[in-house]
């Protein structure tokens, strides 16, 4: 059986649950803390950090309201009696569960799976394709935690991390982004076998990081993490708030902040911010550019949607700031439809943090992926295939010879003379007409007053024939 077989059943067995009023979202969240025990047993790691009282087969060994009962024991106990990752993803759980016999279905459906299959494809892959399957069911209200593995394969893949370089997602949902740089960083390395036994260790306890606001989304992407082996910090926190402050000094940043602005449009409450705004994207935005270090090679790839790109006022000196204290080498015009919310327009920009807070951007690349696209969505999905050209252009040794009519170039000052807007490089949409390429309205006029003319004509012949006639 393989992981994409075990995630059909897994997803499949949320029919279950139906009567008791569980959401998608909270049925992975449910699995989540099944699923841990399993995989532990698995992978024989309950004797580390799982009580045994409390470990798989004291769970499925129970049955009826004596299961319910012990579940809830187990998760209170987990959260409080436990440390590291198993007391923070159990920390404050609760069942959503009423029904003690579909809790049973569930438990006992888990423990009749192919595992040998599972742990021969990989855990991390099977849960992860849980955690897919969540965000394109829109029922779910997931989609907003889940970026395109496409798109998080090539953002990944063209800023390169590299071993011994700390990377950060400050708003790192599931963590999808901070799995693909440690899965990029272990393709050049030989699964760390390349590195020392001290650098291997970095990598897995220090080099990938991230902050998620979510409480369910928190625990979901330390789940995640555990199955990759990655026992670097993950955060419950705002990143935008003062506890955000300290979450600095990387060699690279990837990540997509989530869209729309603070609640009741309350401004940030960082007072190390230079522009106050209650934009999340724009205060996410300061936040990325100055958590990166001043080594003249840090550097980030960031999704944010169009208004980034032109907000005046704040954004347009959050803007020139990123563009003094950073090299904004390049912007990805992003097709519509490949995220949650359909109709939003979005972008990543590419850039490396300056050693100097002034005049690191000279020029600016775009690469239009947007216009004359085909339709994104669930029944035709964006693969790798769809940005070639762009990886084509963006890793080309010499971007001015790129003939592409997607990819053109902007001057710092021909930027700074459009109101620093960097809503740029959008090339001609075809589906739309072009009233340059229309005729003349005073010749078009001229010609079909003509025309009426010799109608005219036309029209007192005819009578004065048909009079001759008569007569």
């Amino acid at each position: 059986m393989t992981n994409q077989e075990i995630v059909s059943k897994l997803w499949n067995l949320c029919n279950v649950l139906r009567d008791d009023g569980i959401t998608y979202h909270q049925y992975v969240t449910e699995l989540t803390y099944i699923l841990f025990l399993k995989m532990a047993k698995e992978t024989n790691t309950e004797k580390e950090n799982i009580p045994e009282e409390y470990r798989w087969d004291s769970l499925v060994a129970k049955s009826g309201i004596e299961l319910k009962s012990f579940y809830k024991e187990l998760l209170t106990q987990l959260g409080e009696k436990t440390t590291g990752r198993v007391r923070e993803i159990y920390n404050g759980a609760a069942s959503n569960i009423d029904e003690p016999k579909n809790l049973e279905k569930i438990i006992k459906s888990i423990d009749e799976l192919d595992w040998f299959s599972a742990k021969e494809e990989g855990l991390g892959s099977l849960y992860e394709g849980l955690l897919e399957k969540n965000a394109n069911e829109k029922k779910s209200g997931a989609g907003q935690y889940f970026t395109p593995r496409v798109l998080i394969d090539v953002m990944t893949s063209l800023v390169a991390p590299q071993a011994g370089e700390r990377c950060n997602d400050p708003a790192c949902g599931t963590f999808g982004f901070m799995i693909a740089a440690d899965s990029y960083v272990k393709s050049q390395t030989d699964d760390y076998f390349d590195l020392s036994a001290e650098e291997a260790d970095f990598q897995v306890k220090e080099a990938f990081s991230g902050v998620e606001l979510v409480h369910e989304t928190h625990r979901l992407a330390l789940m995640n993490a555990m199955l990759h082996n990655i026992k670097g910090k993950i955060i419950l926190g705002d990143t935008l708030s003062e506890a955000g402050k300290s979450v600095k000094d990387f060699d690279v940043v990837l990540t997509n902040p989530p869209f729309g602005t603070k609640k009741g449009g309350e401004r940030a409450t960082r007072d190390d911010f230079t522009f106050t705004t209650s934009n999340k994207q724009l205060n996410f935005l300061q936040h990325i550019y100055r958590s990166l270090k001043t080594s003249g090679k840090a550097r980030a790839a960031v999704v944010l949607p169009d208004n980034v790109l032109f907000a005046d006022g704040d954004g347009e000196k959050i803007r020139e700031d990123l563009m003094n204290k950073c090299n904004l080498h390049t912007v990805l015009r992003l097709p519509t439809g490949i995220f949650y919310a359909q109709g939003v327009k979005t972008n990543v920009l590419f850039f490396t943090r300056g050693q100097t807070d002034e005049g690191n951007t000279k020029e600016v690349w775009f690469y239009d992926l947007r216009t004359n696209m085909p339709s994104f969505g669930k029944t035709n999905q964006l693969k790798k295939e769809h940005f070639a050209d762009f990886i084509k252009a963006y890793t080309a040794e010499d971007r001015s010879s790129v003939e592409d009519e997607r990819w053109n170039c902007f001057s710092r000052k021909e930027i700074e003379e459009k109101g620093n807007s960097l809503d740029l490089g959008l090339i001609r949409d075809e589906s739309i007409l072009d009233y340059e390429d229309l005729p003349d309205p005073v010749d078009c006029a001229n010609e079909c007053i003509d025309q009426l003319e010799q109608a005219s004509e036309l029209i007192k012949d005819v009578v004065r024939e048909l009079s001759m006639a008569l007569a």
